[in-house]
């Protein structure tokens, strides 16, 4: 392994990440918040740093396939340092566990926050709080992998390692070329959301930060209560539609931005997913109005936001889900580990990953009538080959693992049952809110310093699809 490799890519990463500062740098001297020098410092810092190791590291050669794990590993636990130097050196988040947990959170999309009062922060520590989220949702590497062309065949791995899902589709023949298209239509969708937001009565800022956090499927906001903080149907509904739209495959929308509106309804996936999103949409209704609660458009709007909320793993909140019937719980819990599509900017699971197993299941049960028979696993007409169905049923086993493992490990630190659920399940699936002590008008603010730093790397293991991360710890990684 050639760690000047690693070193040089990482160093490059870390400049395009510093140009990013320049935007709360120019919120900052607007609304002359008096953390100019903060940014200002950030960039410089940063970029001599940056400078320094490529000069140190020598002229690059194309990364291999271990080279590139942990450079994508490495890569995001150094965001999320740099990216909290504004949180500590400002002094609204002093502590460093606590800055950590916050912008891990952030880059890996997942919203879970420490803060008691998000609106006392500075306006540019918010956009720079919500930047990370939407810089996390497409990834910084599948930027990079677009603009930045000497990591060549390199940048293949790091953009597999990154991207979220079994299958990476490919729009061009040039991984390059894809990380741009999905980059673009990303941005697009954004432009579109906080124009809509905007016309819709909220102020630019509130139009942007709420956007970033939910393209991004992370679920930040500038405000204490949520998305309940804008209490306008209009609102409501344009965050579920684009909610709905990060959790569905960014190539499917690529393809229905050039008219093939018809890829949607062909893919398996989108159409388990949007199945799976109503089904659960309607049990919770059901559960709500067996519970005494009347029918109406509010009611409907409710579940219909936190369904989609909570299945895309954005974590927005307009309703104290925890007061509706238990019932409503445990299905919502459930959608944590659904999470969105691959190559969406969701987590959990993945849908494709599900359909695939239970598709499986089917099989397995046809042989018990049909001994000899042979059952392949079919996908939209194609046969998923044997080795992605195994590797599907691994990933699968390790992500239970992964959760009782934290679970136990959070109980011991003594959350009870239901804030150590909760909290290990929002943050392995990137949601962000959970049950119990964790819940919805809660925050992990009062969690043991050692439990934020299991969740922290929860977030990192989920947002990076566990074995990208998990695979750095085994001797034949090293060997």
């Amino acid at each position: 392994m050639k760690f000047s490799n690693i070193l040089y890519t990482l160093s490059s990463l870390w400049l395009l990440l510093s140009g990013f500062f320049l935007l709360p740098l120019g919120c900052s001297l607007y609304f002359q918040d008096g953390l100019v020098y903060i940014y200002l410092a950030e960039i410089i810092g940063i970029s001599l740093l940056s400078l320094v190791f490529r000069w140190l590291s020598g002229k690059p050669v194309e990364l291999q396939f271990r080279e590139a794990f942990l450079t994508v590993s490495l890569s995001w636990m150094t965001f999320s340092l740099l990216g909290a130097i504004p949180f500590l050196a400002s002094g609204y988040i002093p502590g460093l566990t606590d800055a950590f947990f916050e912008t891990m959170s952030g880059f890996t999309t997942t919203g879970a926050t420490i803060l008691t009062d998000i609106e006392a922060l500075p306006k540019s520590l918010l956009l720079w709080r919500n930047m990370t989220q939407w810089l996390g949702g497409m990834g910084v590497i599948a930027l990079a992998v677009a603009v930045l062309p000497f990591l060549g065949v390199g940048g293949v791995q790091l953009f597999k390692a990154e991207v979220p899902g079994p299958i990476k589709d490919r729009i061009s023949p040039r991984i390059s070329e894809t990380a741009k298209i999905l980059w673009g239509v990303y941005l697009l969708f954004t432009i579109a959301e906080i124009a809509l937001l905007f016309l819709g009565g909220l102020s630019f800022f509130d139009a942007v930060c709420v956007t970033f956090g939910t393209l991004a499927t992370g679920g930040f906001t500038p405000t204490n209560a949520s998305v309940a903080a804008y209490p306008s149907p209009y609102v409501h509904y344009v965050i579920i539609v684009f909610m709905f739209v990060a959790g569905v495959n960014f190539s499917l929308h690529y393809w229905a931005l050039r008219g093939k509106i018809r890829f949607y309804f062909a893919n398996p996936e989108f159409r388990f997913f949007t199945g799976i999103t109503l089904l659960a949409m309607g049990l919770i209704m059901v559960a709500r109005l067996w519970n005494g609660e009347i029918f109406s458009e509010e009611f409907f709007r409710s579940t219909l936001f936190q369904t989609v909320s909570i299945i895309t793993t954005t974590g927005f909140i307009t309703h104290d889900y925890e007061r509706w019937p238990f019932v409503t719980q445990i299905i919502l819990l459930a959608l944590m580990m659904f999470g969105g599509c691959t190559s969406s900017t969701g987590g959990g699971i993945k849908n494709v990953r599900l359909l695939v197993a239970f598709k499986f299941m089917g099989s397995e049960l046809k042989k018990l009538f049909h001994p000899h028979g042979v059952f392949p696993v079919r996908m939209g007409g194609r046969t998923v080959p044997e080795g992605m169905v195994l590797n599907i049923l691994g990933f699968i086993g390790l992500y239970i693992l992964i959760f009782f493992l934290g679970v136990m490990a959070m109980a011991s630190l003594g959350l009870d049952i239901d804030t150590s659920v909760g909290a290990v399940l929002a943050t392995l699936g990137n949601v962000g809110p959970g049950i119990g002590g964790v819940g919805p008008v809660e925050n992990y603010s009062h969690l043991p310093s050692l439990g934020k730093w299991i969740l922290s790397f929860l977030m990192m293991a989920g947002r990076l699809e566990i074995f990208t991360v998990i695979v750095i710890f085994t001797r034949p990684f090293w060997h």
